[in-house]
This record gives C-alpha cells, structure tokens and sequence, in this order.
C-alpha cells in the first residue's frame, strides 16, 4: 500500500522552502556594498578583513566587502579623501591626518602596543645590537607613517637625536625588502611578520620589536568617512561587528585562520602559525581606545611638530559605536 504525505504538508514545506529563498535572495540583493583600504596589504593583523570575507562574517552583517591595498598610511589616507575607500584599516599615528584636514575620524581601535612591528636587518655582520643603528639607513612605508613615527622615536630615545638615522620611505613591503637585500637600506621598520619571514629563510633577522619605545600607543585603528558616520551610522556599526567578529573567529579558529591568511600575507603556514601565536593575544576584542595609550599618541604630535598643541579626543575619535558587540 502507498503512503501518501498529506498534502497540507508538502504544501506547508514548499511555502517555507520558498520563504526562505526569498528572504536568501532579498538579503543578497540588499548587501551594501562597503570598500575597506589596508595600509599594508600583507600586514597580517589586517587579513582579518580577508578572513571575514572568506567565511562569509561580513555577509551576516548585510555587507558585501571589498578590499584595496595601499603603500603605507599616507596612500590610506589619500584614499579616504579621495572616497576611493569607505573604511581603512591603518595606524594611530595615521590620526595625524584628520588634524591637517582629512575628512576621516577613528571608530575604533583593534591594537595598542607596538610589539607587532618591528626594525629588521639583513645579514650584515657590523649589525650587532640596535647601538650599531645609529647613522644607518632606514627604510619606513612613507612620510608621516607609523612606521616613520616608530623610527624617529627609536632613533631619539636611543639618545641619537630626531635625526639619528636616515630614514628612506619606499612604499610597499615588496619594495623594502629588494632594498635591504640589496644593501641599500640597512634596516627596515614594518610588520614583525615579515621580519619573522626573513628570519625563516636565513635572510635577516628581528633586531628589536618597537614595544620597547611604545609599550602603549593607540597603534590599529578602523577609520572611517565623516560623511559616512553622519548619514549612515547603521553600516558604520555593521561594517565594525563584522569586522571584530572576524578578529574573534580568528581566535577561536586558528587552523582556519592560518589556512586563509598565509596565501594573502604570501608566507607559509608554518610562518603564519608563528605569526599567530605570536600577534593574537594582542588584538584588541571590542575596539575600544586605551586612555593612555591615546595619551601617548597625542603627546607624539606635539613631539615631532606635526601640532603646537595637544588635540581633544574628539577631534581624533569617536566613541558612539564602542564597545563593539557582535
């Protein structure tokens, strides 16, 4: 004897099916479209943006993520006012910006020590220890960078003066690299990942984390347009649960996370497991800014003479969106 299902029942499930659908279609055709800069492309505390996208964590937010990749703080910059990017990913010291006119303000803060850049050498033998830095050459992404900012703090708290080192801005990772493997440059201020990299192919080695002249510094900060934030808080706000939601798989996934973010770093899953062990427990988990880590951070303007005067917190950040909750 055949078994018939009743029909209100298939019919029920049929209706369901095809809600669902809808509501899938509804909510794909509805993703806002949201264009995210890096400073560094390779910079592994950035490829959470990456990560977010593969797993699909920004699409639960509505979003449909692009990134764009820049040569350093300054290019960031430019982009946001150019409104070539939405969002970037950048440095606290990046915030200088805001002050000479860009349209941008932080939003949130997902780093607060300088332990993940680092000054790498090469494999010359006069380099010892950071004394036999002084009067070298040293490469930073470009002008007015954190990179730059962390090299002149080095060069003045070693006691050689602002100018105690020779700093030459070139741009991407790419072109660091080819200038200390040439001997044009003698050391190089970037990610301690790619210090860790050069270290694994016997071709240079970490001489110094820069924690040790900024233990607490408003380092990563999310940026956003000010426009943006006005018209559209909502996306502001989705576009950073997203985000810290990908910082927090990360953190519970680590495989997944090594997986995903060697081939955008370009190093090998043996350097990313390094990498993530060692720069993980240091990413902030609900974007909120230290007070004493933007103390510091202000007090740096005075110092190198970008300003003759501290800013107010407001004129670098807003708090409306902290703490992120996702």
């Amino acid at each position: 004897m055949m078994h018939h299902q009743p029909t209100g029942g298939v019919t029920g499930r049929l209706a369901a099916a095809f809600t669902a659908l809808v509501i899938l279609a509804t909510s794909a055709h509805a993703a806002d479209r949201v264009r995210v800069g890096k400073a560094q492309g390779q910079a592994w505390i950035f490829t959470a943006v990456d990560l977010g996208i593969a797993e699909g964590i920004f699409q639960r937010y509505g979003l449909d993520v692009s990134i764009v990749d820049f040569a350093g703080d300054a290019k960031l910059q430019q982009g946001l006012a150019a409104n070539a990017v939405d969002f970037g990913l950048g440095s606290g010291p990046g915030m200088a910006f805001e002050l000479k006119g860009s349209p941008v303000i932080g939003v949130a803060c997902f780093g607060d020590t300088a332990k993940n850049i680092s000054l790498t050498v090469g494999n010359d033998p006069s380099i010892k220890t950071i004394a036999d830095m002084k009067g070298r050459r040293v490469s930073v992404s470009t002008v007015g960078s954190f990179t730059a900012w962390l090299a002149d703090q080095m060069s003045i708290q070693e006691g050689w003066g602002p100018h105690g080192v020779t700093i030459v801005p070139l741009g991407a990772f790419d072109a660091e690299l080819a200038a200390l493997a040439a001997h044009e440059v003698d050391g190089v201020v970037l990610d301690v990942s790619v210090g860790f990299r050069l270290e694994m192919a016997h071709r240079g080695r970490v001489l110094v984390t820069m924690d040790k002249y900024a233990p607490r510094l408003t380092t990563e900060v999310v940026f956003a347009q000010k426009q943006l934030v006005a018209k559209n808080p909502a996306l502001v706000g989705r576009f950073l649960k997203g985000l810290f939601a990908s910082f927090a798989f990360m953190k519970a996934n680590k495989e997944k996370a090594v997986a995903v973010t060697a081939p955008i770093a370009r190093i090998s899953p043996a350097l990313a497991s390094r990498i993530y062990d060692y720069e993980m427990p240091i990413v902030i988990g609900d974007g909120q800014f230290d007070p004493k880590g933007l103390e510091r951070l202000k007090k740096s303007f005075v110092q190198l003479g970008f300003l003759k005067k501290e800013p107010s917190d407001d004129q670098l950040i807003t708090t409306q969106f902290l703490p992120v909750k996702f």
